[in-house]
C-alpha cells in the first residue's frame, strides 16, 4: 500500500515537473521570437513613415498645381461661385 502511494506521488510530481519544464520551454521560445518581432515592427514603422512622407509630397500644393498643368487634366476646371452648392449646417445636422 505504501509503495502504491509513493508511486502515485512520484508520478504526480513527475507530471508537475514535466508541465513546468514544458511551460518554461514555451516561454523561452517566445523570448527568442521577441527580437525578430521587434525588427519587423521597426521595419513596418519605417515603411509607414516613408509612405506618409510620400503621401505628403504627393498632396503638397506645389505638386497638385504641377499636376493641374499637365495635358491629361486640362479638361478639369474650377467651378464658378454659382455652381458651388452648400448645405446649411442646421439641415446637415439632422442627417
Amino acid at each position: 500500500m505504501l509503495l502504491i502511494r509513493l508511486g502515485v506521488c512520484i508520478g504526480v510530481l513527475g507530471i508537475c515537473l514535466y508541465s513546468y519544464l514544458n511551460t518554461q520551454n514555451e516561454l523561452t521560445q517566445l523570448k527568442i521570437q521577441i527580437p525578430e518581432l521587434e525588427k519587423k515592427i521597426q521595419m513596418t514603422r519605417e515603411e509607414n513613415r516613408r509612405l506618409s512622407y510620400q503621401i505628403g509630397q504627393f498632396e503638397s500644393p506645389a505638386h497638385l498645381i504641377e499636376l493641374a498643368h499637365r495635358p491629361e487634366y486640362t479638361h478639369l476646371k474650377h467651378p464658378i461661385l454659382k455652381e458651388v452648392l452648400t448645405v446649411p449646417e442646421a439641415w446637415a445636422s439632422n442627417y
